[in-house]
């Protein structure tokens, strides 16, 4: 009977060792750089969509298996509004948040010390026009900006390494694309202006991950 009890005790202490290293949290800073959309028109062309600036954000993710685990992440990324034409740009401020799950398929094994992985998912993205909306803007013939909220379903692919820098501790670099219908409630078309329909994110982000 003892030896089972310290059969058990073993099995149980082994168990929590284990789960106590199925989650990792962490979090860290970057960029995002969005392409513009080509807009047409029968006055002219332009492209439009969001200027390049700062992301940060956090995620807590949980191992599933040998070579596959699960993240839930947070972005907050800040994306003025632009519209360009002729050699005129148009600005409005602007943010975005995203919201997303991904899966991570780790091409190395756990314990390396650069871990290699592939992430691919999807969530929501919430764009909002921040700026103060004017009587007049230029480049109004192509579009308006607008103080304004709208949620668009969103696709995440990317990849990254993680490379331990302490037993429990990690610095991740990866690359993310965040793939969108273009918002236009937040950048209207003009009446007789066409934009293109697809907007890519591309969000490089260094960050510091704890495992326990």
């Amino acid at each position: 009977m003892r030896r089972l009890r310290l059969a058990v005790l073993i099995l149980a202490l082994a168990a929590t060792a284990g789960f106590a290293q199925q989650w990792e949290i962490g979090g860290g800073g970057g960029g995002g750089f969005l392409p513009g959309v080509p807009v047409s028109s029968s006055l002219g062309s332009a492209t439009t969509g969001f200027q390049s600036g700062a992301a940060f954000g956090g995620f807590l993710g949980q191992n599933l298996y040998p070579r596959l685990s699960g993240e839930i992440r947070y972005g907050y990324l800040q994306s003025n509004l632009k519209l360009t034409s002729g050699g005129t740009t148009a600005t409005f401020s602007g943010v975005a948040h995203v919201v997303h799950y991904d899966l991570l398929l780790h091409a190395t094994p756990r314990g390396s010390r650069a871990e290699v992985f592939v992430a691919v998912g999807g969530g929501m993205k919430i764009f909002r026009g921040t700026g103060k909306e004017q009587a007049y803007q230029p480049l109004s013939q192509f579009g308006y900006f607008t103080k304004a909220q709208t949620i668009k379903p969103m696709a995440s692919v990317g990849a990254g390494v993680r490379f331990r820098l302490a037993p429990q501790v990690f610095l991740r670099t990866e690359f993310r694309d965040y793939i969108t219908a273009f918002p236009t409630d937040v950048i209207t078309p003009a009446p007789g202006a066409k934009f293109g329909s697809l907007l890519h994110d591309f969000v490089p982000m260094v960050e510091i991950s704890y495992v326990f």
